[in-house]
């Protein structure tokens, strides 16, 4: 796969001409800058006064990089997907996934040079505090909560109805229970088991991802129990693009903008990874190669599944579309169980089902370590009560995770009549907070090349830079935006409306705004001046911290 970039930039020369940068003016002239030290970042003899942010840095390169992949491939890769190529057809559906993979690619090259300068808890969050305004990282912060916290019922009840499709013994609601209780044992576990155990069931993704790639080429010619040397037969008879919501041009249109709509929910990436930054082992050679390496490997699985799931299956299947319409149980719903059963194949659907559970469980225990970060990262900087910022001996926020897990009741709706209607309300409202996510560190991004820009600072001097900057960042900002807009654009299609469907799509869309000048208001804020857009704050410890960095056993 073609670099895209994230080579640590010029790591040999990181501080070692000694001479003065522009984040040197606290230092005295008689100080040495050490060889490792950032650019301009104070030495060693500035006394290091330690922040309130206690977690541990523990996490590897192995974990970071498929911490990046667990929290993104959850059931809607394997399951959800298959609603999309319903309304849009195969053709639609993968040329959705590849465009908005683009975006995905000049969002995560923001995040990296961003992060891997300062590899701090919840980065993106305070960096849109520290280079915008106070009340925008405050928005940005519970915008990405709000996401985080909201997949988390969303995943458990997956999980639940993924198991149910092998018995129903288990009542619902001591299923939700179990899986809560193991999220709950595994975050306050300390780091380290969190990295551990979020690395094997990522691997449990990764092994899906790629068989099942496997299984649509081995049998699509002709390797089945029917020898059935189907090809691109489906691409052909019904068709590579469907119709929905009209006829013509108008309702392919509207298939292709409901495939766009459902990668704008599927793919993610980056995020996850940044959320991680601040517990990753020797952050500025890691961070750079884990953005690297799962955004190939994510990028990978997300167009390839997309094209996979429009051969293994005619888009107008009955059996796919019953399986939607009348809610089949799990992966009963899954393109490649359907095309399982239609060339005769036993045994494997079961093993594909568990594999969507690991997939399913795997993404939900993301969900709550990144939820709770984010709400840590909040406490941090004073903009949530500040118990909140109290962590274990192992570094764990203990408070912000048993408030995820308590948020994460939510799951227990399901034990009621009509959670199905309720889970694709949550599903709503997640799509649009995903993508003002986006678009914030995007925004983000721009203020701090121009801080950078205004300060004298030169991005050469970064451990990484990142390419056709600032074209990318506005490129993924205005893709973003378009996208939060046309999510739930079919209630103004004629015949389509619907107050939930459009209360649920645009929620987020009015909350944002609302904490943000509500903020503003309460705390008397203002945009920051590009002069004083602190890039100071923390570099001395991450340039110690780089300096004295010894090796740890994986």
């Amino acid at each position: 796969m073609a670099s895209t970039g994230f080579e640590a930039h010029n790591s040999e020369k990181l501080g070692t001409s000694g001479s003065k940068g522009p984040l040197t003016q606290d230092v005295e002239a008689d100080e040495k800058v050490p060889a490792n030290a950032m650019p301009g970042s104070p030495s060693s003899s500035v006394s290091l006064k330690l922040g309130s942010d206690n977690t541990h840095r523990r996490l590897k390169s192995r974990h970071i990089q498929l911490i990046g992949i667990g929290g993104t491939i959850g059931t809607a890769l394997f399951v959800q997907i298959g609603q999309a190529l319903i309304q849009g057809g195969p053709g639609s559906l993968f040329i959705a996934f590849t465009i908005w993979c683009t975006f995905i690619l000049a969002i995560t090259i923001c995040s990296a040079e961003m992060v891997t300068y300062l590899p701090i808890s919840s980065p993106f969050i305070r960096f849109a505090g520290r280079f915008v305004d106070e009340a925008f990282g405050v928005a940005a912060g519970y915008n990405f909560f709000v996401l985080q916290a909201m997949l988390v019922p969303f995943e458990v009840v997956a999980c639940n109805l993924i198991i149910h499709y092998w018995s129903t013994i288990i009542p619902a609601g001591g299923m939700i229970a179990i899986i809560l209780v193991l999220y709950g044992l595994i975050n306050v576990f300390a780091v380290k088991w969190y990295g551990e155990s979020e690395f094997w069931l990522a691997l449990g993704k990764v092994i899906l991802a790629v068989g099942l790639i496997l299984y649509t080429f081995i049998t699509m010619v002709g390797g089945n129990p029917l020898g059935d040397k189907y090809g691109f037969r489906f691409w052909e008879d019904p068709g590579s693009f469907g119709e929905v919501y009209s006829t013509g041009s108008l309702g392919q249109l509207c298939g292709y903008l409901a495939c766009l709509v459902q990668a704008s929910f599927t793919v993610a990436g980056p995020d996850y990874i940044s959320m991680a930054a601040g517990e990753v082992e020797n952050p500025r050679v890691v961070m750079p190669r884990a953005y690297n390496k799962a955004f190939g490997r994510l990028m990978a699985f997300f167009v390839l599944g997309s094209l996979c799931v429009g051969i293994v299956v005619p888009y107008n299947s009955q059996e796919l579309i019953d399986g939607f319409k009348g809610g089949a149980p799990g992966a009963a719903a899954s393109p490649y169980v359907i095309s399982m059963n239609r060339l005769r194949i036993r045994v494997l659907p079961d093993i594909v089902n568990a594999l969507v559970l690991s997939a399913a469980f795997s993404a939900g225990n993301s969900y709550v370590y990144c939820a709770s970060r984010s709400l840590f990262g909040l406490a941090l900087e004073g903009r949530a009560p500040k118990i909140l910022t109290r962590c274990t001996r192992n570094g764990v926020p203990i408070y912000c995770v048993l408030l995820v897990l308590v948020i994460s009741l939510l799951s227990f709706l399901q034990v009621s009549s009509g959670t199905a209607e309720v889970l694709r309300w949550f599903v709503s409202v997640i799509t649009a907070s995903q993508l003002i996510n986006f678009s914030v560190i995007a925004f983000t991004y721009t203020r701090f090349k121009k801080a950078c820009a205004a300060q004298g600072i030169s991005r050469d001097s970064l451990p990484y830079k990142g390419i056709l900057q600032p074209y990318l960042a506005w490129y993924a900002l205005a893709g973003c935006i378009v996208m939060t807009l046309l999510n739930g654009f079919p209630v103004f299609i004629k015949g389509n409306w619907k107050l939930t469907s459009f209360f649920f799509s645009y929620t987020m869309v009015g909350v944002f705004p609302l904490l943000y000048f509500g903020w503003k208001l309460l705390k008397r804020t203002s945009v920051i001046k590009l002069q004083n857009v602190d890039l100071h704050q923390d570099v001395a410890e991450i340039d110690e911290y780089t300096r004295n960095f010894t090796p740890t056993r994986a």
